[in-house]
């Protein structure tokens, strides 16, 4: 199962990079972000892009144990098999 959720999650990203790398080529153009008052220089949409998903993805990795996921044990088919059979009563 551990598998399946790391191949997931690497299908995923290997499809934001091709998109991503997709969307640069085709929009060369320099953009220029702004926020309130605040504007950066003129850069690449790729380049943008990149680094917002780069961001999105590290800020979501520290933010998990705050959120408490990876605290929870993991269960095996084992343990619901033997939930499932039990004839305790």
């Amino acid at each position: 199962m551990k598998s399946l959720a790391s191949f997931l999650t690497s299908s995923v990203v290997a499809v934001w990079i091709v998109a991503i790398s997709l969307l640069s080529m085709q929009n060369a153009d320099p953009i220029r972000l702004k926020f309130l008052r605040y504007q950066t220089i003129q850069l690449p949409v790729g380049f943008v892009l990149a680094v917002s998903a780069g961001v999105g993805v590290v800020a979501t990795a520290l933010m998990q144990p705050l959120w408490g996921m990876g605290d929870t044990p993991a269960r095996s088919i084992e343990d619901d098999i033997e939930d499932e059979f039990s004839f305790d009563e």
